[in-house]
């Protein structure tokens, strides 16, 4: 068994339009270490999201093997991998998925309360240690639509890492943004990759992706370089 924190051996995804097999994936092999800042990068159609989805265990490959921090996913159930999900991954997407109505404490402490076991005290404890640290105290209380985009982005960034994931992974996380809010995000997962977080982005834009370690290109669902 490798000892990478992600170990995948041809995976396959295929998608079923009426009668016809459309394949996302080919074939994909790929390692990524502990602490690694690695990028996905490839045009629309690439593969990256559905990579993505799988290594984050938001879907199940068709064939291959998947191996997360130690532990073969390939074939678990869909309540397994949402137990996966909220012990070892946290996810930062494009469109934020803030819940409106909620404050900016109350959406960060919101994966610890679907974990259970945690009282109300530590998950509002853990939460305004993230968003201290992120540069957010002055926003506590405040609900999204309060927010700059960049500031929505953070906030999705403290919810993602307030369950202490073993991998940060992020879909077109600039792609809602400013110039100036994109590079403030992509600056905050330099420094969390920095402090030893593993971060995976997926990116069409190769400018967003050069800020990684690592960059791995896809194309018609197979790595390329």
């Amino acid at each position: 068994m490798s000892e990478a924190l992600l170990h995948a051996r041809a995976l396959t995804k295929n998608y079923k339009l009426g009668q016809v097999n459309v394949p996302a994936l080919r074939g994909v092999d790929v390692d990524i270490q502990a602490g690694e800042y690695v990028a996905i990068m490839g045009p629309s159609g690439s593969g990256k999201s559905t990579l993505m989805h799988i290594l984050g265990c938001l879907d199940r490959a068709t064939d291959g093997q998947y191996i997360l921090d130690g532990s073969d996913v390939s074939n678990l159930s869909r309540r397994q991998l949402a137990r996966v999900r909220n012990l070892k991954v946290g996810f930062v997407f494009q469109t934020f998925n803030l819940m409106p109505r909620l404050t900016v404490d109350e959406n960060v402490a919101l994966p610890l309360k679907y974990r259970g076991g945690i009282s109300r005290g530590e998950r509002k404890q853990r939460a305004m240690k993230l968003l201290d640290r992120l540069g957010l105290t002055d926003r506590i209380g405040h609900r999204p639509d309060e927010l700059s985009g960049g500031q929505r982005q953070r906030v999705a960034i403290a919810r993602a890492l307030v369950g202490e994931p073993t991998i940060l992974m992020a879909d077109e996380p600039t792609g809602n943004l400013d110039s100036a809010s994109g590079a403030e995000v992509l600056a905050t997962f330099e420094e969390l990759h920095a402090a030893g977080h593993t971060v995976v982005l997926v990116t069409h834009d190769a400018n967003v992706a050069a800020h990684a370690e690592r960059v791995i290109t896809m194309a018609d669902g197979k790595i390329v370089a």
